[in-house]
Order: C-alpha cells, then structure tokens, then sequence
C-alpha cells in the first residue's frame, strides 16, 4: 500500500483542514455511506471492473470533475469531488517512499515508512486506529494489486466547511483609549497636517484590522541578521525542514508561515504569505497541544543586501503580535538592529523575544558572559527585561543546532500563547508609541489660556482705541457748560456767548484730522490683537499657537470699522444731559439775585432823577445783595455739579468700553477662546490615549 498526499497546498485557506482544534482528535470521517457503497459495488465487482469509471461524454451532477492528471512518481493521479467531499484515485506504479526532512513537497510524507505505514503500524491498523492526517489535506491509502492497478481500500473524508474563527476582542481600557485615539486624529485634522496624523491613522487602522481577525492565533515573526540561524530555530521549533537553511546568503528570500491550528488563513493573509509559502509543523499531539494557535514566520534577514527583503521584514514586523529576534555570539551588538529595530520598539517589551543563538560555539562560561552583556545593551535600549516576574521582553539562550535551550523556548512559547493576549498588548504599545511621537503636539509646557486680567488688558486697549476716556470727559464737560449756562448770572452768560461769537472754537480746541486719528486707532487696535494673541497662545504646543494667532488675525479684519461705528452711536448723547432737581431752585435764585440787583439800580436812578426821596441804603443794599448773590449762587451751583457731571462722564464712558468690549469679545476674543477650548478637548483626549485619563 502507498499513502499519498499532495503537499503543494498547505496554505491555511477557508475550507482547508489544516490541523483541526483538539489535539489527538480525529478529524476524518472514514467510511461514510458514499465509501460504503462503493465497497458494496466492489464485493459484487471483484475486477474492480466498474469502480471508478465513468463515461467522459456524460457529467454526473452530483460530482464535479476535477479533471487533472498528475504525474506522481510513475503513477497517475486523478481526482473527483462529491458533496463537497475529495477523491483521489492513484493507480500504475506504486510510489516510493519520502523521505521525512523533503521540503519540495515531500514532507506532507513524514511519520510514513515506505510500506504506508504510520509510525510502525500497517495501513490496515493505521486506519482502524483512527490516525488523522492534520495537515490540512486529505490522505488515501490505496493497494496496489499484482496486475499493478490501484484499488481503493480506505477513503477520509473531511469536512470542507471553514473553521469557525472567533474574533479578537480588545479589553475596555484598551478600547477607551482607541477611542480616544480616534476622536484625537479627528479634532486634530484641521490643525495638524496629515503627516503627523499618520501614524496615529495607521495604528487606528491596523487596530481594527486585527480585532476583526481570529483572537485564538498569536502571529510570531521570527527575525534576524544574515547568518543568525533564524531558520534553523524555525524549523527546530517547527520538527520539520521547512525554511531553507545554509551557508549561501542570504538564504531566506521571502517570508514563510507555520500554523499549529486551523483558523489562521485570515491572518496569514494580512501578512501577504501566499499559499505556497504555509506550511504546517510535524504532526505531534504533544506539540500541538503546547503551541496550538501559533503561526510562526520566518523572515528574511533585516540586514540583506536585498532592498526588497529589508522591506518584507518592515513591513510584516508592523503586521504581527510578537517578534523573536535570533542574535548570534558575533553580531548581538549590531548597530544596525538595536538603533533601527530594537531601541524604536523598546516600548513593545511585552511582546518581544531577543534569543541568543549558537551558544554551542561558545566555551566554558562565555555564553553566561555574552548573555549578560546582551541584557546590559538591551537595558541601553530603554528595553524593559521580564525578569523576577516583571512585565519585559524575554531573553534565553539556546542552540537549533543541537537543541539545546529549544525546548525551554517551546515552553515559554507555550505559555505566551496561550495567554492569547499578545495581540492586545502589541496594539496597545503601538498606541503608546503613537502617543509619544505626538506628544509635542498635544502637550503644554505651561496652563494655557487667557486670565481675566489679559481681557481686561485687551478691553482697556480697545477703549483707548475709540477714545473712551476722552469721550466721559467730554461729557462730563459738557454737562457742566450747561449748568453753568443756566445757573450762572446774566452779565456772565452775555459775556460768554459774546467770547464765542467774537473766537473761533479753533483758538481754544486742539483739532486734529480725520486721518490722523484713524491712523492712530488703527494701529492701537492691531497692537491690542496681537497682545492678547501672544497671551492666549503663550506655552501651546507650535500647530496650536499658530491656529490661535490665525485666529486673532482673522477676527481682526474690519474691528477698526466697527469700533468707529460703535463710538459714533454710543460716544454721542442722546438729547440734552438730564437736569438735577436742584436745578430749577438755582435757576429761580438766580433771578431773584439779578432782579435785586435791577430793583436797587432803578431805586437810586429814581432818587438821582428826584423822582423818589434821598434814601441811599435799601437800594444800595438790595444792590449789593444781587451783585454778590448771582456770583455765588454761580460758585454753589459749580459745586453741586461736580457730581453729576462726573457721573454723566463716567456713563458715557462705560457705554463706549462695554460697546468695544463687546466688539473686541465677539470678534477676537470668542474665536481664540474656541481654538482654546478645542486644544483641551485634544488635550483630554490626549491623556486618555496615554492611559491617564482612562
């Protein structure tokens, strides 16, 4: 008997049987009823004259012919699907035996010897026992009899269904803090160039990628320099040759998958293996269920003369949970893979592997020796160690030359996957690597913002800028000329209305152009914009100071003109000033002085022209009451005054600065406390993405 199996598709696809969740289970279903009845037609047909045939110009829609023909070591193959079931019919030559360490296709063969059998046991006691092939293919025994012709004796038959693949399902804190993430890339899009929001975007899309992948499977890269022995180590771990090793360099030309367990076609196809270049490992319960849901990769070396090699290890070492990196003894100390590999991921300890290789070279204690001074450059690297049971990258020594050490990396392998958490902790050190590069972005060297007295500053500035001191006291002013008009004395009022008709207001006002006080405004209102600008944006980090002067630049277009609208219609007084309730008494005091006064001149003018009798004392007394009661009436009036025009003054000012005021508020102030209010949401946001505020 020859048990043939086709090694060429062991890529982990949808419908592919490779290596079936329960480790010692058997996956094939062997003799169903189609088997059975076939079995029946060969009791019947001993010549096995009838089995197998089938007219070429009739199709049985039951079965849908594969129609290949195989040249299989001498023989011919031929294959045929039922029901979603695989036939394979082998007959001419039977086949020799492979060896188990072929990797061109021929290690699908191993744990067979040359007689069909599994593992010592005949084919007969190798199928009764119920030994599945978990490589992800259907195997056939078959029997050659003496005339040389194939006869089927055994058919397995599996399932082509695809394996169910659980999702991978992200912890809340590390939820909230994508979230974050995400609501940080969006309220920063139109103050960051797209750029500094890459990476972020692409670690939010990576994210997602995985979480809707299989979170049973833990994807660990396998990396290192030209000759390290990462190869070696892949197949050592995998118990079987299948990454090419050798003294040509480099030998690994592009990336190569192992799977332990079904499900991880999706994933293996987010690393853009393809299916020529998945294998599976050595078929063992045992190692199945140490490492089930692994998928190994071997990388090329980072260190190839190959561009497009060095770009495979970039880009896959972004794509998986974890990474190994293999060292040996000569080149632990590289340059190149601690300033470009390990010192940028010192934040992904977690999640890293660094192991010494080819310690088998090494005498005496000269391992335990380049092993420590491994640790010290690592400790150099800002990579945290997970030693004494604390969270960091795991360092080991061994030798995939001999074994020595593999088996205690198989073990801790083990233990990391099955922890199924690798994935979560990768995303989220990307997440803090992301947030590190932008913390010169989002973080303040001091508070920000703007304190009451920088708005008060700007609002005083404004004012100055309309006038409104100047506008209070030329209402204060105004308000005492009219007091003085109506409470000052007759003589006094003529006197001044002649000053004024006799001077031009210009002898006594210093007048000054349309332009010149335009000129002046303007620039006291732009030095006010660009004051309160610097305030607000003092100790934000450079995009967000920059958009907080934009701000203010924007909002100072037009304040001018509407500052000058608002001093034409809240400087001016609407009507004449109000009058106080003393004001009739003086008025009425005032008369009654200059009617004294005009009593006592005509009594005297009476006695001078005898129309009355010589008495000089009333009238010069009623005289000199008027002439001295006006003027002080006058000085008292000037006193009561003081007030009121003081505040008419004030008033007026206070209209005008709360005009500017609100003006400058709407127009300045509003937009740089939006652009402030926006940075500490990013910056909230910010804190929640670095896990402070989670």
């Amino acid at each position: 008997m020859t048990a043939v199996t086709d090694h060429t598709d062991h890529a982990d696809h949808p419908g592919d049987d490779e290596g079936r969740e329960g480790s010692g289970s058997v996956h094939a279903r062997v003799e169903d009823d189609f088997v059975t009845d076939h079995k029946d037609a060969l009791k019947k047909d001993p010549g096995n004259k009838a089995f197998g045939k089938r007219d070429p110009g009739r199709k049985d829609p039951g079965k849908k012919d594969v129609g290949k023909k195989d040249a299989v070591k001498g023989g011919v193959r031929s294959e045929s699907r039922m029901f979603g079931l695989l036939r394979v019919e082998i007959g001419d030559e039977p086949e020799k035996p492979a060896s188990r360490g072929d990797t061109d296709g021929s290690d699908g063969l191993a744990g067979l010897d040359g007689k069909g059998r599994v593992d010592g046991m005949p084919g007969a006691e190798a199928a009764d026992s119920g030994v599945a092939w978990d490589d992800g293919l259907i195997a056939r025994r078959v029997s050659a009899t003496a005339e040389g012709h194939a006869r089927p004796v055994k058919e397995a038959v599996v399932d082509s269904r695809p394996p169910v693949v659980t999702p991978l399902a992200y912890d809340g804190s590390l939820r909230s803090r994508l979230d974050a993430l995400r609501e940080l890339v969006g309220l920063s899009r139109t103050r960051l160039d797209s750029r500094t929001l890459a990476e972020a975007g692409q670690v939010l899309d990576e994210a997602t990628a995985r979480r809707r992948l299989s979170g049973q499977h833990t994807v660990v890269a396998i990396a290192g320099a030209t000759g390290s022995g990462k190869s070696q180590l892949f197949n050592a771990l995998a118990g079987v040759a299948i990454s090419e090793t050798g003294v040509r360099r480099p030998t690994t030309a592009a990336p190569i998958a192992c799977s332990w367990s079904d499900g991880a076609a999706s994933l293996i196809d987010r690393l853009g293996i393809p299916g020529r270049l998945r294998r599976r490992p050595l078929q063992s319960a045992e190692a199945e269920a140490q490492l089930r849901g692994l998928v190994l990769v071997d990388l090329p070396d980072h260190d190839s003369a190959a561009v497009q090699h060095r770009e495979q290890v970039d880009r896959i070492l972004a794509l998986v949970d974890a990474v190994i990196w293999v060292v040996d003894p000569e080149k632990y100390a590289d340059a190149v893979l601690h300033e470009r590999y390990l010192r940028p991921m010192a934040g992904h300890a977690e999640v890293t592997f660094v192991v010494l290789n080819q310690i088998d070279r090494l005498p005496g204690e000269a391992a335990d020796q380049v092993l420590d001074d491994l640790r010290r450059l690592l400790d150099e690297d800002g990579i945290a160690l997970g030693e004494y049971g604390e969270p960091g990258a795991t360092v080991l020594s061994l030798s995939a030359l001999t074994g020595d050490g593999v088996a205690e990396l198989r073990e801790v392998l083990g233990h990391f996957v099955a922890e199924r958490g690798a994935a979560a902790r990768r995303i989220s050190a990307d997440v803090d690597a992301a947030a590190a590069r932008l913390w010169p972005v989002y973080a303040n060297r001091r508070q920000a913002g703007l304190t009451e007295e920088a708005r008060d500053e700007f609002a005083d500035r404004l004012a100055d800028a309309v006038g409104a001191t100047a506008a209070g006291e030329a209402a204060e002013r105004a308000w005492r000329r009219n007091a003085n008009r109506a409470c000052g004395t007759p003589w006094l009022r003529l006197w001044r209305w002649y000053e004024d008709r006799r001077e031009p207001p210009t002898g006594r006002l210093a007048v000054r152009t349309h332009a010149d006080e335009e000129a002046t405004a303007r620039q006291r209102v732009e030095q006010a914009v660009r004051t309160v600008a610097e305030q607000a944006a003092g100790g934000l980090p450079t995009p967000w100071a920059q958009a907080v002067r934009e701000a203010a630049v924007r909002g100072s277009q037009g304040l001018c003109e509407a500052l000058d609208e608002l001093a034409l219609r809240a400087g001016a007084p609407v009507g004449r000033p109000p009058r106080p309730g003393w004001w009739p008494v003086a008025v009425l005091a005032q008369a009654a002085m200059t009617i004294l006064q005009a009593v006592g001149g005509l009594w005297l003018l009476g006695q001078v022209v005898g129309f009355m009798s010589p008495n000089l004392g009333v009238p010069v007394l009623l005289m000199v009451i008027g002439i001295v009661g006006g003027p002080g009436v006058e000085w008292a009036c000037r006193l009561a005054a003081r007030g009121p025009a003081r505040r008419y003054g004030l008033e007026a000012e206070r209209r005008l600065r709360e005009a500017a005021s609100g003006c400058g508020r709407a127009r300045v102030l509003d937009p740089l406390a939006a652009e402030l209010l926006r940075y500490r949401e990013v910056r909230e946001q910010y804190l929640r993405v670095t896990g402070v505020g989670v």
